[in-house]
């Protein structure tokens, strides 16, 4: 249980990525109280929450209803998992997310942050709906299931902190050492993405 927990907490940090989201956010809320910061924070991590849950317990169902086979859902979220670490590795995904976030903070009339761009996409984005999906299907009985959910439940609350912190951890940490654990969570994520490709590869064709 401990090693599932290990590996779903990986991949989900590395796909959630608080330290890349605590900079965006950062810019984000610029200019705004601490405690609305703060309770922006709070809320775009719940409503991540809610997303990814549902898409935890429910999109196996979807994935029968559409007639996808599992196999099928592990290649194409292995090799969407594995285009988010080429993006972290090279930065572009960085680089993405503060254009996003200079359009938004762009336009006077959106004061609330939390729901769009935080909690989608950029929390509960196509990675991390993609990640937790396959983390929950590989889970086997209620135990590892929740095993799966704490663990996700464990990234969303450092993603908080993160956020709530987001202005003096970039100070802290500045913007060279955020380069380099982006780029070390990019490889680590893109070794994972292989592993669910070749999953899906050898059940597809029965290797």
């Amino acid at each position: 249980m401990a090693e599932l927990f290990f590996s779903a907490f990986i991949t989900l940090f590395v796909v959630i990525d608080p330290p890349g989201c605590a900079p965006i956010y950062a810019g984000l809320t610029k200019g705004a109280a601490p405690a609305q910061a703060r309770n922006m924070a709070m809320r775009a991590c719940f409503i991540a929450a809610i997303i990814l849950l549902v898409f935890a317990l429910f999109g196996q169902d979807l994935l029968g209803a559409l007639h996808i086979e599992l196999d099928s859902f592990r290649i194409a979220g292995g090799l969407m998992l594995f285009w988010i670490a080429w993006e972290m590795v090279f930065e572009k995904r960085t680089q993405r997310r503060e254009e996003r976030a200079e359009k938004v903070a762009a336009t006077p009339e959106v004061e609330d942050v939390s729901v769009f761009p935080m909690a989608m996409p950029m929390l509960a984005g196509p990675g991390a709906i993609a990640a937790v999906m396959l983390l929950q299907n590989e889970a086997e009985g209620l135990q590892e299931t929740l095993v799966v959910l704490g663990a996700l439940a464990a990234v969303l609350a450092l993603t908080m902190l993160a956020l709530i912190a987001a202005g003096p951890l970039i100070r802290l940490l500045g913007a060279r050492v955020e380069a380099v654990i982006t780029r070390l969570l990019g490889v680590l994520l893109a070794a994972l993405a292989a592993q669910y490709v070749i999953d899906g590869l050898r059940g597809s064709f029965g290797v």
